[in-house]
């Protein structure tokens, strides 16, 4: 009984202060989840790469090595990889499997998809 006279002298029968609490509590864990944040950061532009990655892949696979759409997704991977550069200074190799942390990806490392073209 005495924890319930001590909240009750707190906070009071006021719905108000409990929902203050509340909100305080959530902005608090809000901190703590986000305190990984540039981990998070990282992961973004691995996520970012791989996706832009994949869509080559799937445009070389699916509409041709020359066509539109892959030209449009070797632009894609570019701005990926250059975003990545300028905020991480650091880029994620999708076929090696590792970061980079010179700038010195080749806008051409597809290339050899171009063997795979039924079109």
């Amino acid at each position: 009984m005495r924890h319930r006279s001590f909240f009750r002298n707190v906070f009071g029968n006021s719905t108000g202060k409990w929902n203050t609490l509340i909100g305080t509590t959530a902005l608090a864990a809000g901190f703590v989840l986000f305190a990984g944040a540039p981990g998070a950061k990282a992961d973004s532009c691995r996520d970012r790469l791989v996706h832009a990655d994949h869509r080559l892949h799937e445009a070389v696979e699916h509409h041709g090595y020359q066509s539109k759409q892959a030209d449009n997704a070797r632009h894609e991977l570019h701005e990926a990889r250059e975003y990545c550069w300028s905020h991480e200074h650091k880029w994620w190799d999708v076929d090696g499997n590792r970061w980079h942390t010179d700038r010195d990806w080749d806008d051409h490392d597809h290339d050899h998809d171009r063997d795979h073209d039924h079109h």
